[in-house]
């Protein structure tokens, strides 16, 4: 990138990877869609149902953690935290650093 009068000019290189880019970025939108649609009732059964199965919330978790980068899903994802904490909050604990480690942009670099 350029500067020019305090603008930055984006060169025709990094314009083009932009334009590579967006079908992907569109396609994470559309994947995340997916994801709440399918997982949004499977927390409300594992709540509404009062599970204690460990296996069963840790697998939703799991597969949930991968799409914290969409705020619906992140919302779903504290919401099953919520929930388990109460159960296994030595778990839950882990599933919080979990995120931490993976989405957590505060980190000093």
């Amino acid at each position: 990138m350029k500067r020019d009068s305090g603008k930055i000019i984006q060169s025709n290189e990094s314009k083009s990877l932009l334009d590579d880019l967006r079908p992907l970025i569109n396609q994470f939108g559309e994947l995340s869609i997916q994801a709440y649609e399918t997982y949004k009732p499977q927390v409300e059964h594992l709540i509404r149902s009062q599970t204690k199965d460990d296996n069963k919330i840790q697998h939703t978790l799991d597969h949930i953690l991968d799409f914290c980068f969409d705020d619906q899903m992140l919302l779903l994802y504290k919401t099953l935290c919520r929930y388990y904490w109460k159960i296994n909050p030595v778990a839950t604990a882990d599933y919080i650093n979990y995120y931490r480690e993976m989405w957590d942009s505060d980190k000093p670099e």
